[in-house]
């Protein structure tokens, strides 16, 4: 499909209402040969034949059509606006259906600012041309060809001349088309780049702040504003060169027109009213003449929108369902990775991944950073697709399930946490937006958040900002985590998620959650011991790949990478407990 035909599929909806449109515009466009032809009667056989008699009746068919041309044009262009409107909605809904739809690697590779710009600026372009454009090129097109028939009949002679300027305005809208084409390319693009530029400075604010780096992002944003400024000024250039020569030609057919139409009537070869009704068609020829140039403009601007978004929905995404992709309601929660390998950007991030978790097991994951810990998560998740080997669930190969079903048993808190400008309930509630508010206190209290939530001003009910601009990094992720607790997933994906809490506010998190054992498979992701060290099996992962596995004593016993973390941490405190309590033991 052609990206025309495309939007062309989102007009068929409206192709009734728009041909309808198009015909009321045929008859504006043919009634408005009358009043010149009245003004020519007026002229010849009123004012100098003497017949006033014609007078009131010429008055009433001018008035009578005046009106009706305003009554009809009214009507075309509701129709039209509201077609344009009803195919915006629809087009911007399929687009957000399709963005919704694609997967990590998409959005890695698209910047939001992109995006934003092809929902907005891209989309008005295109309703613009659907309200506006479409219709003042036929009518223009209509008046021109109405207009230049009626002084045909009027005087051959006299149209011959006013039709030699012509070939000068399409040459001028074929050379004007050519040119302006790149320039709104550019456009686009300048008016993409800014928009991302604002939207990530909007967006980190605090970090611009933190660094007193305002000067620094007002210079960059300059820098980004310029380039716009002078897309938009090449493109007006061009407008510039072309729109003289478009008021040039509309000018010359007044200079024809009373120039030869004069003499001619001077030498007694065409009468005064005749010249009148001539005169009247001129606005029909003169109108298009001078719109050619910003109709072309308008056109070009929506060829452009429309080849943009086009280019963003025909991307399929890399992760889809098969068919007949198995769906169930509920997992059990058992989970094998068997040589599981994944690359990206040609650098390998896990290689030959291979451990097994029973329904209900505690599984801990640690490791330096960049050594894979979350995108085995992602993996799971199938955010991402492997390279190699394969992922379970339940004894089934995870590319064979639904991916509704894979997502919606798994909670998942998330390293970066992100909320909505939302109250805190409808944060929590977010997965299952019909639970009772109980549940959300239940899910609240086990993530160790009621009680801070409670002192704020309006409880549940308090706003939070953007990306939770107001709470804490700590308040965050415990609301994170009770947003995935709520969904009551069969797994759950802890990714980091008390790092930025205290060690007591951890200690009550990891109690409740050890309440839930048995009812949930969770994976825990940790950069401190404390978090995993009673899980019911530790995955050391280094350079992506798995060196060490075992409970907690086995990979102290073993003292090989958790061994140095663990004392890292925690120095011989925990040896010398140890060794306190066998002295104790002793004595007694």
């Amino acid at each position: 499909m052609t990206e025309m035909k495309w939007f062309f599929s989102f007009l068929k909806k409206y192709r009734g209402r728009l041909i309808f449109a198009t015909f009321l515009v045929t008859i504006v466009s043919i009634i408005a040969i009358v009043n010149p032809q009245i003004s020519g009667i007026v002229v010849d056989d009123i004012i100098k034949g003497g017949d006033h008699s014609k007078l009131p009746i010429m008055m009433v068919i001018m008035i009578v059509t005046t009106l009706l041309r305003a009554v009809l044009k009214y009507w075309f262009l509701l129709i039209f606006e509201k077609s344009s409107q009803g195919m915006l909605y629809n087009m911007r809904d399929y687009v957000y259906r399709k963005l919704m739809a694609q997967d990590f690697n998409f959005f890695n590779r698209n910047r939001t600012g992109d995006l934003m710009s092809r929902m907005t600026g891209d989309m008005d372009a295109i309703r613009h041309f659907v309200a506006f454009v479409t219709y003042s090129i036929y009518e223009n097109s209509l008046l021109f060809v109405i207009a230049l028939v009626m002084i045909f009949v009027a005087d051959w002679r006299l149209a011959l001349c006013m039709i030699a300027v012509m070939p000068f305005t399409i040459w001028a809208t074929f050379l004007q088309l050519k040119e302006v084409k790149p320039a709104f390319h550019n456009i686009r693009k300048r008016f993409s780049s800014l928009n991302t530029f604002v939207q990530e400075n909007v967006s980190g604010n605090r970090v611009i702040k933190a660094f007193a780096k305002e000067d620094y992002e007002i210079e960059k944003f300059n820098r980004e504003n310029d380039g716009y400024r002078e897309a938009e000024l090449a493109a007006t250039d061009i407008w510039k060169k072309y729109v003289p020569i478009f008021e040039l030609m509309a000018n010359a057919l007044t200079v024809i027109l009373y120039l030869v139409g004069g003499i001619m009537v001077i030498k007694k070869h065409m009468s005064l009213g005749t010249l009148v009704t001539v005169s009247g068609y001129l606005w029909m020829l003169n109108n298009p003449l001078r719109m050619a140039g910003w109709l072309a403009n308008d056109y070009q601007r929506f060829v452009t929108s429309v080849e943009k978004i086009y280019a963003t929905v025909i991307v399929e995404p890399r992760i889809f369902n098969k068919e007949n992709a198995i769906t169930k309601e509920r997992f059990a929660g058992e989970i094998e990775f068997s040589g599981v390998s994944y690359r990206a950007n040609d650098e390998e991030i896990l290689k030959d991944i291979n451990f097994h978790v029973k329904p209900g097991e505690t599984v801990g994951i640690v490791g330096a950073t960049g050594s894979g810990k979350s995108t085995i998560m992602n993996l799971l998740c199938r955010f991402y697709d492997v390279n190699a080997g394969e992922i379970m669930i339940d004894g089934i190969k995870l590319k064979d399930l639904d991916l509704h079903s894979i997502r919606s048993n798994i909670g998942l808190a998330m390293q970066d946490v992100f909320l909505f400008s939302d109250t805190i309930e409808g944060n929590i509630a977010y997965g299952r937006p019909d639970c009772s508010f109980e549940e959300v206190v239940a899910a609240a209290k086990i993530a160790g958040a009621h009680d801070f939530i409670e002192k704020m001003p309006e409880g549940y009910d308090t706003i939070v900002g953007e990306r939770g601009v107001g709470l804490s990094g700590g308040q965050k992720q415990r609301i994170s985590l009770a947003r995935a607790l709520l969904k009551n997933p069969s797994i759950i994906i802890l990714d980091d998620t008390t790092s930025a809490v205290d060690m007591e506010t951890e200690a009550k998190i990891q109690k409740e959650l050890k309440a839930l054992d048995g009812e949930h498979t969770v994976f825990i992701i940790a950069h401190r011991i404390s978090s995993i060290k009673d899980a019911d099996q530790i995955l050391v992962l280094e350079d992506g790949r798995i060196i060490e596995s075992g409970k907690h004593q086995e990979l102290i016993d073993k003292k090989g990478y958790y061994y140095t973390v663990f004392h890292h941490q925690y120095g011989d405190f925990e040896q010398i407990l140890a060794s306190t309590r066998k002295a104790g033991g002793e004595i007694g």
